[in-house]
């Protein structure tokens, strides 16, 4: 066997046939099943030219059949690629041109968008169309489901270490970029960390995987997971759906076109859930919001079986996951730094501990450093800031991108690192302060400004619901520091009282000289902060020139 992930699953799937793996709604899948189709799905990519090597473009919200597309690409050797479903026909176009893919397998809803660029995707040759009930549907392209109850499952072949696997991210500047990993680098990596963090011993071989299951099944440990954030970003397949079905765990499929906390609780009562992964804040308050009004409202969730909430990618503030442990104080919090180019660092809070817990402060991993832009330590204590630099999962490169490639992945003293631009002190005690991007660094005065730390002492403002903070052009400082920010309902915006609070907490400079009242803060599906929009409203309202 292989570390190639699909080895791994069918090891799996054979030790535990019987066992759940997917429920998506009325569709309830046993690891048998679950196998079955996804041999199928890779029997039919055969069946239309995708050899190993080829790329399979996924363009669905969380579904059984996402799952299953992407499980049955990995059979076949094919590598599946991540569409962003709220990707418009330019982008679109580009993610399905960039990666090469071939194939396309896509909710009917779609449809109207994918006609509108099926002339220009230069190499897709099979179109697999997923009904979902919209009525919706793109001329010649073939029923998914139909299709594959009429193919025969695909033999087990053998596969290679090697194999690609990568995932799409929309990165701050540009267009989306491929993210490529060999399957062992991944695999070993990020499934170890998963096992590591239910303080587990990780597997030695992938052949052990099905005798470890086994034995957390007959312990009555097995995971059911709900990955709240779409399946089409790290977090969510990676934290939310990788991890857990790599301990035999169940993948509990939630509706995320539309984010309902309240349907989020009541899915994890009734399916009884272990585990919830999420991003955040914009994810974590609303669903806090939910508990707090349904205590109001005299309603409780039956969610003694949640045992773990994760997070990775954006700011979770420990005001946000005080209230959740207030509710759930049998639960862990784990909060992983880190981006598609690698793990940085986590923290873990507990209600045991959750008083001093810190926002944006981490544990490294054992493989990461904090250097300077020279590739010198930054010494702990010092206050000196420095570069994350990830020595763990460290990709193969950008996919095409042989210059964004040199320029994010580099080598200090023999070991390559992943340096994605995320700045960091470190603390006296060896753990890190993440500090932010630093593309999206703010220079005013000569002084740098991480928006991150602004937004952070805003949101502890009692009338503050979410913002994001950027820089727009200034004569005399070069940038000013402007927020763009959403109110708690039924909260009074004063601005005053708003920088003053900053003030307080920050140094003066760094708090905003103007700010923006929105209804809604702009962000991507899965939390992440959507900068871009952000200045352009902000330019907009105070008529500034770009």
């Amino acid at each position: 066997m292989t570390w190639q992930m699909a080895d791994i699953w069918e090891n799996i799937a054979a030790a535990i046939p019987d066992k759940p793996a997917i429920i998506d709604g009325a569709k309830r899948y046993s690891w048998a099943e679950y196998d079955n189709r996804a041999a199928r799905l890779a029997q039919l990519l055969a069946d239309h030219g995708l050899e190993p090597g080829a790329k399979l473009s996924i363009y669905s919200y969380n579904s059984a059949e996402y799952m299953e597309s992407q499980f049955g690409a990995f059979k076949a050797r094919v590598c599946p690629v991540n569409v962003n479903y709220r990707y418009l026909e330019a982008e679109l176009t580009h993610v399905i041109n960039n990666s090469d893919s071939e194939a396309l397998i896509f909710q009917a809803q779609f449809a109207p968008r994918v006609a509108a660029i099926r002339d220009q995707l230069e190499k897709v040759k099979l179109f697999l169309e997923i009904d979902d009930g919209s009525g919706e549907h793109l001329p010649d392209a073939l029923s998914y489901e139909e299709t594959l109850q009429s193919t025969e499952p695909m033999p087990v072949i053998e596969r290679s270490d090697d194999d690609l696997y990568m995932l799409y991210t929309g990165g701050t500047t540009g267009m989306p970029k491929g993210v490529m990993y060999d399957h062992k680098s991944f695999a070993s990596a990020l499934l170890a960390k998963g096992f590591e963090m239910r303080m587990l011993e990780p597997p030695t071989d992938a052949a052990s995987f099905g005798p470890l299951v086994q034995q957390l099944h007959a312990m009555g440990a097995a995971s059911r997971s709900i990955p709240a954030c779409p399946l089409m970003h790290g977090t969510g397949m990676w934290i939310g759906a990788m991890i857990p079905h790599s301990l035999g765990g169940c993948v509990i499929l939630f509706d995320n076109s539309h984010f309902d906390p309240g349907a989020l609780w009541q899915l994890a009562e009734d399916e009884k859930a272990t585990d919830i992964t999420i991003v955040g804040d914009v994810f974590a308050k609303p669903m806090l919001a939910a508990l707090d009004d349904a205590k109001a409202g005299g309603k409780s969730y039956d969610l003694s079986s949640l045992l773990m909430m994760g997070s990775s990618g954006v700011m979770w503030s420990t005001e946000v996951k005080r209230g959740l442990l207030e509710h759930l104080p049998q639960m862990a919090i784990v909060d992983s730094m880190g981006s598609t180019e690698g793990s940085m660092g986590s923290s873990i809070t507990t209600i045991e501990n959750i008083n001093s817990d810190q926002t944006a402060k981490f544990e490294m991993n054992a493989t990461t450093k904090v250097l300077t832009e020279e590739g010198r330590p930054v010494a702990p204590g010092s206050g000196e800031m420095g570069l994350i630099c990830n020595g763990g999962m460290v990709p193969l490169g950008y996919y095409k991108d042989e210059a964004k490639s040199a320029a994010t992945f580099k080598t200090f003293d023999g070991v390559r690192y992943s340096i994605p631009g995320d700045f960091a002190t470190v603390e006296a005690d060896g753990s890190i302060t993440l500090l932010g991007r630093g593309s999206a660094c703010i220079n005013s005065g000569g002084e740098k400004i991480f928006p991150e730390e602004v937004e952070e002492a805003l949101k502890t403002h009692d009338s503050v619901y979410d913002c994001l903070v950027v820089g727009l052009p200034d004569d005399r400082f070069g940038q000013k520091v402007t927020a763009v920010l959403s109110l708690v309902e039924g909260a009074r915006f004063d601005e005053t009282a708003l920088s003053e609070h900053v003030r307080s907490k920050l140094a003066a400079y760094k708090a905003p000289r103007a700010i923006i009242l929105v209804d809604e803060v702009p962000r991507a599906a899965n939390g992440k902060a959507g900068y871009k929009a952000a200045k352009e409203i902000a330019l907009q309202r105070l008529q500034v020139p770009a």
